[in-house]
């Protein structure tokens, strides 16, 4: 299987300029899209600076092949101060954060401690409220926040089909139940994904991810509603009214192999506005499985 790092450098779209003396810095969580990121930069001639969320950065090997430094997510106030320090003059939030900073466990900078009680309001809020927080305080310290789709827009999702295998009548039914229902519990600041089987949602994404929406799903195939009933399809989508700078949806090659072993016939993903990480890869596992992997126009 072709590798994404030679994919990478093969098949890569114009990667936006950046002004030349400019550096930018990583916030690595979960997933491959730090990864994808940091070797976009290395391959434009940029040196990235990486800040790796200890217990929440995967692929580390990966990652610390660049300059970087690993620290607990409560010093992240700490870690906007490392990054200028390092000449960072732009920065990428990249990578999922499973779990919320304790208030108990802050390493207060001064800037942060003048916004404490704001920031202990904001630790209160739903998802977006809190990267909306964490956003502003990075642009605070004078840091320039970019989209991880600015430096890598060659793993956006295209509209239309991406695999082999593209959905059926019913399949598009699916699609189109899923999405409604990504919207409406996006809109509600619950999550980005749903599943729908046979026209009807069946799933929607919570609080454990669209890794544990699959995993609940292969056990929803014994339930009697669903018995004997196949296909399916899991559909991402951005909140309505999200900041596309941060938290975009994406799908992997892990995501492929739990769509697959939760018996679904393939996923849907907002065209331009969803990350298709490894993207050679993650289509190559689909093709592989039989899968189709379609990207939609969720605005038409």
């Amino acid at each position: 299987m072709e590798t994404a790092t030679t994919t990478m450098a093969s098949e890569r779209r114009q990667v936006p300029l950046l002004p030349p003396d400019s550096r930018v810095g990583i916030i690595a969580g979960s997933g491959s899209l730090p990864v994808n990121v940091a070797q976009s930069l290395a391959l434009a001639g940029h040196h990235p600076f990486i800040v790796i969320i200890e217990g929440e950065a995967d692929r580390l090997s990966d990652l610390q092949a660049h300059q970087h430094v690993v620290l607990p997510l409560e010093a992240a106030a700490v870690a906007f101060d490392r990054m200028r320090k390092e000449g960072v003059t732009h920065a990428v939030l990249a990578g999922g954060i499973r779990r919320r900073p304790q208030l108990r466990k802050l390493r207060p900078t001064l800037r942060l401690i003048t916004a404490l009680p704001k920031v202990a309001w904001e630790l209160t809020l739903g998802d977006d409220g809190l990267l909306r927080a964490v956003m502003r305080h990075i642009e605070s310290t004078g840091i320039k926040l970019v989209g991880a789709q600015e430096i890598v827009p060659d793993l956006l999702a295209r509209e239309g089909v991406m695999t082999r295998a593209a959905p059926e009548k019913a399949d598009r039914r699916d699609i189109d139940a899923a999405l409604q229902a990504a919207l409406a519990i996006g809109r509600l600041d619950i999550g980005q994904a749903a599943i729908a089987v046979g026209g009807r949602v069946v799933a929607l994404e919570g609080v454990e991810g669209t890794d544990g929406l699959l995993e609940r799903m292969v056990a929803l195939r014994s339930h009697g509603r669903l018995a004997g009933k196949g296909g399916g399809v899991l559909a991402k989508c951005t909140k309505p009214g999200q900041d596309l700078r941060a938290d975009l949806p994406g799908i992997g090659v892990q995501t492929i192999r739990d769509a697959k072993r939760a018996g679904l016939r393939g996923i849907a993903v907002e065209a331009n506005r969803a990350f298709v990480l490894d993207y050679a890869d993650t289509i190559a596992a689909a093709d592989d499985y039989g899968l189709f992997v379609v990207g939609v126009d969720v605005h038409a």
